[in-house]
């Protein structure tokens, strides 16, 4: 596996579309797109048939306005090739997304089929909302061959195929090369912990910048620590550490930032929306890979991908995650709603169009018929590539019902830990007692 993928080149941060989640989950409701803004397409306003035999199905995402645009067209392509389907769109930022949701699905209206993710499967199937796919799946209006390095697995729960991943992405530690390069550090696959830390001193020392921007507070982060130890950040149904864990994991957090080998976390928030690495307060940070076209657009560095630092100079604890496409129980024609599916994740046209929108394209017909052309989203195929060639992927948890109301905390008072504001004794306290409550909903 090559030591760092290289994230050149001027594509702006609007093009991709994605949302950065730390910065989603810390500043809930921050606008991507304009709140409420929808786009239709087709004819018909609600679900239902027409005499002719037409039926309208309903399509709803969080993203920005470029994601719009690609998926429309899509939609396009899908109706003129199912004539009798229509399909009425529908999307938000990320937050009023989720907001609106809640409220559709507890009035008994949610949309046929939306973009999901892995932290609201057990979610939504506690509360009958989503539909199990592999009756469709049975039926041949839904195929699950074709998808790369198993992410079809990323949507199933206990037993059931509650979503279809339309891309796939995994944590990946993102650098700027010219520092590391000034400093005499080379990431190398396998490296270790120490390995890393004593390469954030050495340019703290070196180059008098920050190391890492805050990788602490990173729940996803975190859940790869612990599976590089046996555990992992959940269970099917809780928490898979104790106390104790989070306590050193969240001292050594807090003993860095003191040290100034990590950003001053009052800086990172003077940077926003810039990350601190792009702004150049750091020399580094974890991230989702598909996220790493942003450095290029606000910085004016040369940012590559680094393999994620170990345990044992073997495994990373990585795994593939995906955004997916759900379909609600309640939907009246869940055959059509599994021919969209279908249609949107085996398409080679739609592939193309969508590009690495919502990460590298989960089935091997679209990320070959998409050929990037711009250096990051090169480099981001090529890490995902490197990782699954060098054996480190395993299965991601299911999350439990809660599940991102705990990211949600991890992420705010780990925040206030690394301030000063909290002790680390009571921020974890005060964790574990937010996500009791939130995994016992």
């Amino acid at each position: 596996m090559q030591a760092v993928a290289t994230v050149r080149g001027g594509l702006a941060v609007g093009n991709n579309g994605s949302v950065e989640r730390r910065t989603v989950l810390r500043a809930a409701g921050a606008s991507v797109a304009a709140l409420g803004l929808a786009a239709t397409t087709g004819c018909g306003g609600g679900e239902g048939g027409a005499g002719d035999g037409t039926v309208t199905i309903r399509y709803a995402w969080w993203g920005a306005d470029e994601r719009a645009k690609r998926i429309n067209r899509s939609v396009a392509l899908f109706e003129k090739k199912y004539p009798k389907i229509k399909v009425q769109t529908d999307f938000q930022d990320y937050a009023a997304f989720w907001e609106k949701f809640q409220t559709q699905a507890a009035g008994g209206n949610p949309p046929d089929v939306f973009q999901n993710a892995v932290g609201f499967l057990r979610k939504y199937d506690k509360r009958g909302i989503l539909l199990d796919l592999k009756s469709q799946i049975d039926a041949g209006n839904l195929s699950l061959k074709g998808f790369r390095a198993g992410v079809e697995k990323v949507g199933q729960v206990d037993g059931k195929q509650l979503g279809i991943p339309v891309g796939s992405n995994t944590m990946s530690l993102v650098i700027d090369e010219k520092v590391f390069e000034k400093a005499g550090v080379t990431p190398k696959q396998g490296w270790t912990w120490d390995e890393y830390f004593a390469a954030l001193k050495r340019i703290h020392d070196t180059q008098k910048v920050a190391g890492d921007t805050g990788y602490f507070a990173i729940m996803y982060l975190y859940d790869l620590y612990l599976r590089q130890n046996g555990k992992a950040f959940f269970t099917e149904d809780g928490l898979g550490f104790d106390e104790a864990d989070l306590t050193e994991w969240w001292t050594d957090g807090y003993n860095r930032v003191k040290a100034g080998i990590i950003t001053d976390p009052k800086r990172v928030e003077q940077d926003k929306p810039k990350s601190s690495l792009s702004a150049g307060h750091a020399a580094s940070e974890f991230t989702w890979d598909n996220f790493t076209v942003r450095y290029t657009a606000e910085g004016d560095s040369s940012y590559g991908l680094a393999p994620i630092p170990t345990t044992d100079g073997k495994q990373t604890g990585q795994y593939l995650a995906s955004l997916m496409l759900s379909a609600s129980a309640r939907t009246e024609h869940p055959k059509e709603v599994a021919q969209f599916i279908d249609f949107m994740v085996h398409d080679p046209e739609v592939g193309k169009i969508m590009g690495y929108d919502r990460g590298i394209l989960a089935t091997t017909g679209q990320f070959e018929a998409f050929r990037p052309s711009d250096a990051p989203s090169k480099a981001i195929a090529r890490y995902e590539q490197d990782v699954a060639a060098a054996g480190v992927l395993g299965t991601i948890t299911p999350h439990p019902a809660g599940a991102d109301t705990v990211e949600a905390a991890f992420l705010r008072i780990g925040g206030d830990m690394s301030q000063g504001t909290t002790k680390v004794s009571d921020a974890v306290k005060q964790f574990f007692s937010e996500a009791k409550s939130a995994l016992a909903v």
